[in-house]
């Protein structure tokens, strides 16, 4: 059955102040905080059901790499009524928390107390597909379409909504080397993204031989989880990475200041090359593995050495996968080539875990009535100013957002959930052209480059180094 057209007239419906489309952690963060700020009139859309972050990774003891400070919104606003403090009291878990004495909380508890705020927000409206933005120019507000779908996610009835801005936070989608697309899109072929690890768990242990193809922190833990879960001697496990090793995560303190609005400034101002050649040298920032999970890996395949012998798991970094196809009637045949050798081989295998990260969710789709007045960088990505805002033609008077889409301007924090508070109030502050929410002006002790921050007030500025003559 179709679903009904039901878009409200324009003049029995007042516009929005702002619609954000996506909820994930991060426009959870600004709905929260945009929650108490009576002057914005505000809705979120989501097609889910419901709040669901990352499910398919929620492995039992698994923890979040940002400390419990980098909630939805405590780096912006510590009294928010939406802190992960808070949840804790409203569950009468405070003191049980207190004595455990950690700053790292498992991500099940992240999940659950994303669950909690959103379950309180009356702004966030989950069954509600977006289906297109537009400008009106009669109107000077965007248009945003969706769909209504019923517990099935079938559509159900249509609609829209007028507003002055957006926010997108669509998040991201599991990223399929082009080798394994074939084979992850098949129907009933054991190869899948560690996305959906935990649907497919209990069919992989069982599994006679496993691969896991990925070096980052999804990766580690599910080769963890796999190597704890099968028999000593029998493990027969495979675990490959591009990378040329399996690299700890930096983090040390001073290098966590990439991860600071300050890094972030900086990183903005600089020339588009310089952006994109620093994002990929940068991986290690947020793309290794946090020494835990290392030390937890080489404990238990050392607790496998006790009775002698070697514990039948292979770790071989700097592999790259060139082809895969199928053989017999249930494996899987990888064409493997060694980056530094130079050899290739094959290897036979019963499963595939592709812990191979994530790519920013394409906004084509959703942004097409927008793409005349869209502002592109020389690769033809959208360029985004310092408040978050993609950069339009003048003659749309409204403001996009996004929320996780700005890697190539904003630099490795823009997934980093320790920025999300701040970002959500930076976002708030443009938005109301007030400071509901004033940010510090200055977050770190590097200075990145020799001339002061634009946003540091003049007096606050440190002496700017002047260049030495030549010679001296």
């Amino acid at each position: 059955m179709s679903p009904t057209p039901n878009p409200p007239h324009p003049a029995t419906e007042a516009p929005r102040d702002l619609v954000g489309i996506g909820i994930g952690p991060f426009n959870l963060s600004l709905a929260a905080l945009a929650q108490p700020l009576a002057e914005l009139d505000t809705v979120f859309y989501e097609q889910r059901p419901g709040f669901d972050w990352h499910p398919g990774l929620l492995i039992d003891g698994a923890t979040l790499q940002v400390p419990f400070l980098a909630d939805l919104v405590t780096l912006a606003d510590p009294t928010s009524p939406w802190s992960f403090l808070n949840y804790l009291k409203a569950r009468d878990r405070l003191f049980p928390f207190y004595f455990t004495e950690r700053f790292h909380i498992q991500r099940l508890e992240y999940d659950a107390y994303c669950r909690w705020v959103a379950d309180s927000l009356p702004a966030l409206h989950f069954g509600h597909q977006v289906d297109a933005v537009r400008w009106n120019p009669e109107r000077a507000l965007f248009e945003v379409d969706f769909t209504q779908l019923d517990t099935d996610g079938e559509a159900e009835s249509l609609g829209r909504t007028y507003t002055r801005n957006i926010v997108l936070g669509v998040g991201t989608a599991p990223n399929i080397p082009d080798a394994l697309k074939p084979l992850a899109a098949a129907p009933g072929v054991p190869v899948i993204h560690a996305a959906d690890y935990l649907k497919h768990r209990e069919q992989f242990l069982t599994a006679e031989h496993i691969t896991v193809i990925g070096a980052g922190q999804s990766g580690a833990e599910v080769f963890l989880d796999l190597l704890r879960n099968r028999p000593a001697g029998r493990e027969q496990i495979h675990w490959l990475a591009r990378t040329e090793a399996f690299a700890p995560m930096e983090y040390s303190k001073l290098g966590l200041e990439h991860f600071t609005p300050d890094y972030t400034r900086y990183f903005h101002h600089l020339t588009e090359p310089v952006r994109d050649r620093l994002v990929a040298a940068q991986w290690q920032l947020h793309k290794g593995i946090d020494a835990d999970t290392i030390a937890a890996i080489h404990d238990e395949l050392y607790r496998r050495t006790l009775h002698g012998g070697w514990p039948d798991a292979v770790l071989t970094p700097a592999v790259t996968v060139r082809t895969a196809g199928r053989v017999a009637a249930t494996k899987v045949e990888l064409h493997l080539e060694h980056t530094q050798q130079g050899a290739r081989s094959r290897l036979t295998t019963d499963a595939v875990v592709l812990a191979t990260g994530y790519r920013e969710r394409p906004l084509g789709r959703i942004l097409a009535g927008l793409d005349p007045y869209l502002r592109r960088d020389s690769s033809e990505r959208p360029r985004i100013d310092d408040q978050f805002r993609l950069i339009l033609d003048p003659s749309v008077t409204g403001h996009v957002h996004v929320q996780n889409a700005e890697l190539h301007t904003h630099g490795v924090g823009a997934p980093d959930l320790g920025l999300a508070a701040w970002r959500s109030a930076t976002i708030l502050n443009a938005l109301t052209g007030e400071d509901p929410y004033p940010l510090p002006d200055r977050t770190a002790f590097t200075t990145f480059g020799l001339t002061p921050q634009p946003q540091i007030p003049s007096a606050r500025q440190e002496r700017v180094l002047i260049p030495l003559a030549d010679g001296i």
